[in-house]
């Protein structure tokens, strides 16, 4: 059964950091690719990051790149989403999702694993 559990969620003002984590089981982790989404109301659900098996790739939307960082520790089955210089616009409830495909495939319909959201809240 494929686990995964957000957490690190909260308020922090503009210009400030988080640092996101995603629990996955131990088989959900070596054999998947995870990404993060985001869904902010009004809004569609958007892609934010992916990582690939071992780490080694990642890929970002250009609304974070440069600030946003994801990272994944096999040792403790989790990936990370380092949030940095954070904007009233990234205020959302943020997901972690698996999938067994490439990396780059980044649509939310591939993504059959999900998360139950951990909210971030950014103040102006």
């Amino acid at each position: 059964q494929v686990q995964l559990v957000e957490s690190g969620g909260g308020l922090v003002q503009a210009g400030g950091s988080l640092r996101l984590s995603c629990a996955a089981s131990r088989y959900t982790f070596s054999a998947y690719t995870m990404a993060w989404f985001r869904h902010a109301p009004g809004k569609k659900r958007e892609f934010v990051a992916a990582i690939n098996l071992s780490g080694s790739g990642t890929y970002y939307a250009d609304s974070v790149k440069g600030r946003f960082t994801s990272s994944r520790d096999s040792s403790v089955n989790t990936m990370y989403l380092q949030m940095n210089s954070l904007k009233p616009e990234d205020a959302a409830v943020y997901y972690c999702a698996a999938h067994a495909g490439y990396f780059r495939n980044t649509s939310p319909s591939m993504f059959p694993y999900w998360g139950q959201g951990t909210q971030v809240t950014v103040s102006s």
